[in-house]
């Protein structure tokens, strides 16, 4: 059984940062790969970074990278994902999900069928 919770969600200006927190608990033997998906209104879960378990590897939506870094605290299930430069179309509810086991490489974690726990997400609005 794990548990991942996401926190760091808001409301924020176009042009402004934030800076979002996840945490997989549950585990006393194993990191996780760790992923950030978001979904917008009437669209799809559209993937946005992922981090092995190591913290070594990071792999990135091609869209969104250079705006958006993930980061993780090394030998903890604890991940970050820190957006800059937001713009209105960032707005949307953001998942953190954790994998047990499952390939190092951005076909595997960039799928969301690769991930076995999620938690509630957390919304992030930006304005014009």
């Amino acid at each position: 059984q794990v548990h991942v919770v996401e926190s760091g969600g808001g409301l924020v200006q176009a042009g402004g940062s934030l800076r979002l927190s996840c945490e997989a608990s549950g585990s006393t033997f194993t990191t996780y790969g760790m992923g950030w998906f978001r979904q917008a209104p009437g669209k799809e879960r559209e993937f946005v970074a992922a981090i092995n378990w190591s913290g070594g590897n990071t792999y990135y939506s091609d869209s969104l990278k250079g705006r958006f870094t993930i980061s993780r605290v090394n030998g903890k299930n604890t991940v970050y994902l820190q957006m800059n430069s937001l713009i209105p179309e960032d707005t949307a509810i953001y998942y953190c999900a954790a994998a047990q086991w499952g390939p190092d490489n951005f076909q595997a974690m960039s799928r969301s069928n690769g991930y076995d726990y999620w938690g509630q997400g957390t919304q992030v609005t930006v304005s014009s």
